[in-house]
């Protein structure tokens, strides 16, 4: 890779990490891009350089965003060592932890700018939709081990568990945030325990 693209590539990246920290707290529409290049440490009249528009920026600071999160997703889905009910609940735990940062705030860009970006940015909506159903689609996969290794039991398909039990703990990560308590998260821990019969 000649050393002008790897540059472009790496300034790229710091742009989209920055904006992922900020973006964390702060949500989508409150964070303007010259703050955004200002903590990247990159010229102000760059950003169209590297990005479009916002929208394009927005909907590949998602992309970023799902894809280390499946990489993460997937070493904690991977142990081979556990069963996959032990490896579900492994994920759920770290789950957990992402969200009690900051007095429940948490680090999910999905949890942090989901409704917010679905009503303003049709891209950004498509990206969110393909990473949830990515998301959706390893946990159905590792029910469907669990089936196998007999760790777990479901009542509907694993597709439809997988699905009711993201759905479960995004609603339960927005309810920590409103209470700035993990209480939501202890009470779906417990109804996840119950809806894989363990």
């Amino acid at each position: 890779m000649p050393a002008t693209t790897a540059r472009s590539t790496d300034t790229r990246r710091n742009i989209l990490d920055a904006a992922q920290r900020i973006m964390a707290h702060k949500g989508y529409s409150a964070v303007g891009l010259n703050e955004v290049l200002a903590e990247a440490g990159v010229p102000k009249g760059s950003f169209y350089h590297y990005f479009s528009s916002k929208d394009a920026f927005g909907e590949a600071l998602l992309k970023s965003y799902f894809a280390e999160y499946l990489d993460d997703m997937d070493r904690v889905l991977a142990q081979p060592d556990q069963s996959a009910a032990e490896r579900l609940m492994a994920y759920w735990q770290l789950w957990r932890e992402t969200q009690s940062f900051d007095e429940c705030q948490g680090k999910c860009l999905a949890v942090k700018l989901g409704a917010e970006v679905s009503d303003l940015s049709e891209p950004m909506r498509l990206a969110l939709k393909e990473g949830t159903g990515a998301i959706i689609g390893r946990l159905e996969g590792t029910i469907t081990s669990g089936l196998t290794d007999g760790s777990i039991a479901v009542d509907d398909t694993p597709h439809e568990t997988a699905q009711v039990l993201y759905d479960m703990w995004l609603g339960a990560s927005v309810m920590a945030k409103i209470h700035r308590s993990l209480e939501p998260l202890e009470a779906t821990t417990t109804v996840t325990r119950r809806l894989l019969h363990l």
